[in-house]
């Protein structure tokens, strides 16, 4: 099968799903690959290096009429819709509970769409979880976008000029992103506190050596694939008056919490900010689904009442080497499981198959 790769369009999109080392092991497996000139080289991957180990590299008209599959990153844009052969295959991010204008645009252009983000939550799928691997870099960038625009270092420091206290740190979720989040605080040497409403989270957040803040009535949380399903308006009041010294103390907070691919949910309100700590960093992670605090914006820094709000929606793909060569790790197990000699499988007797083909023969899936 030939696959493709393309430049991505997506506002702020520095990765590519395949790099240089995936292609090799693509083509060792037969495929053939053919990517437009210039496509990683935001990623720090150069034409040369595809050329290297045997892709074709080619102009954007040219990969688009040869792949009979493409390999994508970001939800694709309405002109990068447009361009898609019709019975073209699409290997991508789509989040389709947050985009189903999307998915009715690729249904309509009569491509079929495996959603990676769609990947069910198993031992078998661990290998090709591309949220796992974004959310494990994104929850180390966080961090460090936090400490860069917090005026305070992170660690106890004794100097002859006095003690330099710690920072106070806040983290809301502690699913992957949230725990490499505090991995990466607690080597920095801040003090680490954690909110999740997922109990058994408790003991990994302990593991860390982070404090986890207790919220009563997690029993009634609905857990599905490992995310939070449905959360009761009471659940999230009692977390919000529990966190609330926490948050009205903290130098930096980091919030991480999504909800089953759907909007996330609202942890930090207006009125919360309004009391927290003059010079405090909020890192909202959340923002491609709606952001986790009330006063944040999408991809934008903003400053109310002296605290600092990030809105850092797409982290990943401002540390695109390695984002790539993970998401291509992905991709490239993907396709060891859908790709048959006779082409892509479309069977969705396969938990993987059924779980990522949201678009196929004109008709959206989920």
């Amino acid at each position: 099968m030939t696959i493709g790769i393309l430049l991505e369009m997506a506002q702020g999109e520095r990765r590519v799903a395949l790099v240089p080392a995936s292609c090799a092991s693509l083509i060792k497996a037969g495929h053939s690959i053919i990517i437009q000139s210039g496509a990683g080289a935001e990623a720090g991957f150069p034409d040369d290096a595809y050329v290297q180990v045997g892709a074709q590299v080619a102009a954007r008209a040219e990969v688009l009429a040869q792949a009979a599959c493409i390999a994508h990153v970001a939800v694709p844009t309405t002109a990068e819709i447009g361009e898609y052969p019709k019975g073209t295959s699409v290997i991508t991010l789509v989040y389709p509970k947050r985009n189903p204008d999307t998915l009715a645009a690729l249904a309509q252009a009569g491509v079929s769409v495996f959603a990676m983000d769609a990947m069910p939550r198993t031992t078998r799928a661990q290998n090709m979880d591309v949220l796992s691997s974004q959310n494990n870099l994104a929850g180390y960038k966080a961090v460090v976008v936090g400490a860069n625009a917090v005026g305070r270092i992170f660690p106890l420091m004794m100097t002859a000029a006095g003690t330099v206290t710690p920072v106070k740190m806040l983290i809301y979720g502690a699913g992957v992103a949230g725990l490499q989040a505090i991995a990466t605080a607690k080597r920095l040497g801040a003090r680490v506190e954690v909110t999740d409403i997922r109990p058994e989270t408790k003991e990994q957040v302990e593991s860390l050596g982070a404090k986890f803040i207790w919220v009563e009535g997690l029993e009634n949380v609905r857990i599905e694939g490992g995310y939070v399903a449905g959360v009761t308006d009471e659940i999230l009041q009692k977390q919000k008056e529990a966190v609330e010294k926490s948050l009205f103390a903290a130098d930096v907070v980091i919030t991480t919490a999504l909800v089953a691919g759907g909007k996330a949910p609202t942890l930090i309100t207006a009125e919360q900010v309004s009391k927290m700590k003059f010079g405090s960093v909020i890192v909202d992670m959340a923002t491609d689904a709606g952001g986790n605090c009330e006063s944040s914006q999408h991809d934008t820094q903003v400053t109310v009442g002296g605290v600092t709000i990030i809105g850092g929606g797409n982290l990943a793909a401002t540390v695109p080497t390695h984002a790539s060569e993970l998401y291509g790790k992905n991709v490239v197990n993907f396709l060891a499981h859908i790709a048959k000699p006779d082409g892509i499988s479309f069977d969705t007797e396969d938990e993987i198959i059924k779980a990522t083909l949201v678009v196929h023969n004109g008709e959206v899936k989920v």
